[in-house]
């Protein structure tokens, strides 16, 4: 029995909008990304957001030792027969996320020669066209409200993202960024698949685990770290890898609890509006009338999306 019905309207939404706000002010930290190398950024940010999660997962593993006792397994065979849907879940979610991240870090590192930092962001954000589009695909029912909801969120991130003047064109880095918006759209309807079957902690855990694995053998194949260069830049991938990574997409696993998954791509969407703010207060960009009009618009669409899940639950 689906048990997001019975549980409160507004915790798993609010839940999404605090990872919104990490997720879009990390990408200012991200944007280092370029100097350190692409692999070389993911898989540090990664193996850190997976070191994050394992001390929440071992605090609360001793936590639920104190209620009750935890199951033992007679081996690694046993061990993957009892949790078969919890490691499925995070190898698809791990090789999903990776793809993601990595072909939108190589389109920002790209941004000098390809693709402005507002267009890229714009591109990306478009799961949230793609997750009701792939939801119908696998047999999901998307209302007409939904889709009004996500129609104006997308004119809100291009009143956000594209810029006057900034010319047209499909580039190799906006070709990137759209893989990007795909892949993200295969991770929350794989969250959304399988989050209330297994721990939310530990699908993050092995999520990211898959990620740093994927990304540091990219990293040695392709790349040569540069020990200065890393330690001239670890404030950033420290916020990348903990506040973005371990924290902020464990915000995403616990929230797609109860939220579904259309209205979660909305919210997740906000990035895009906090990526704008942060860029306004960290360095002092200012956002211009239509970039203000257009987080806006994102705003309504959200609470657009929200409304009649409100009534229905409130009846």
């Amino acid at each position: 029995m689906n048990s997001k019905p019975k549980l409160k309207p507004f915790l798993g939404p609010a839940i999404l909008l605090v990872g919104s706000v990490i997720w879009g002010s990390s990408f200012v930290a991200q944007s280092d990304g370029g100097v350190i190398g692409s692999f070389t950024f993911q898989g540090l940010r990664n193996t850190l957001a997976f070191l994050s999660i394992g001390v929440a997962v071992l605090v609360n593993e001793k936590l639920l030792r104190r209620k009750a006792p935890r199951p033992r397994y007679a081996g690694v065979r046993d061990y993957v027969a009892k949790n078969r849907d919890q490691l499925k879940a995070g190898l698809l979610c791990g090789i999903f996320l990776f793809i993601a991240t990595i072909t939108q870090q190589v389109g920002i590192d790209m941004n000098g020669t390809g693709v402005s930092v507002g267009r890229a962001g714009f591109l990306t954000a478009l799961y949230i066209v793609l997750v009701p589009v792939f939801g119908v695909v696998i047999g999901r029912k998307v209302t007409l409200k939904a889709w009004i909801s996500v129609a104006i969120a997308v004119g809100g991130m291009y009143l956000i993202s594209v810029k006057p003047g900034a010319g047209g064109g499909i580039s190799l880095a906006d070709g990137l960024m759209i893989v990007c918006a795909a892949f993200f759209s295969m991770q929350i309807l794989t969250v959304d698949a399988f989050s209330q079957k297994t721990d939310g902690l530990r699908l993050a855990g092995t999520e990211f685990l898959i990620c740093a694995i994927l990304a540091l053998a990219g990293m040695f194949l392709f790349e040569k770290p540069d020990p200065a260069q890393i330690n001239r830049y670890w404030p950033s991938i420290f916020y990348s890898g903990v506040m973005s990574g371990g924290f902020g997409y464990t915000l995403q696993i616990l929230g797609q609890k109860y939220t579904k998954p259309v209205l979660a791509s909305l919210l997740m969407s906000l990035e895009s509006v906090f990526s704008a703010l942060s860029d306004w207060i960290i360095r002092g960009n200012a956002l211009s009338a239509m970039e203000l009009a257009g987080c806006a618009v994102m705003f309504a669409a959200v609470i657009l999306a929200q409304i009649p899940d409100i009534k229905r639950k409130t009846k």
